[in-house]
């Protein structure tokens, strides 16, 4: 599963409620719906505690994305920028000497 392109947060998104299973499934990579199915399955049983169930799972979420946020992406140090090379697509030479060191 691939993380949405939007930086739309999560309670806002049309597809979610508050974004726990949402954001619990970006961040160990796999699909909220393995969540979602049992949740719904313990709201009839016990709805109380699966609606504190789920809250306490927002706020652990909410803990975690203020203590470790997310790298900005695109932005790339001024040392990095200098020591990566472009290779040209008509020069295999080069291309070969990069696969092969990959």
């Amino acid at each position: 599963m691939q993380a949405h392109d939007d930086q739309t947060a999560l309670p806002f998104r049309a597809h979610t409620i508050l974004g726990v299973f949402e954001a619990i499934g970006e961040d160990f990579g796999f699909n909220p719906n393995w969540l979602r199915i049992p949740f719904a399955a313990s709201v009839l049983f016990s709805p109380m505690i699966a609606i504190a169930v789920y809250f306490g799972l927002g706020v652990a979420v909410l803990a975690s994305r203020l203590l470790f946020p997310k790298a900005k992406s695109g932005v790339v140090s001024a040392d990095a920028q200098a020591t990566s090379q472009i290779v040209p697509a008509n020069d295999p030479a080069k291309q070969d000497d990069l696969s092969i060191a990959a």
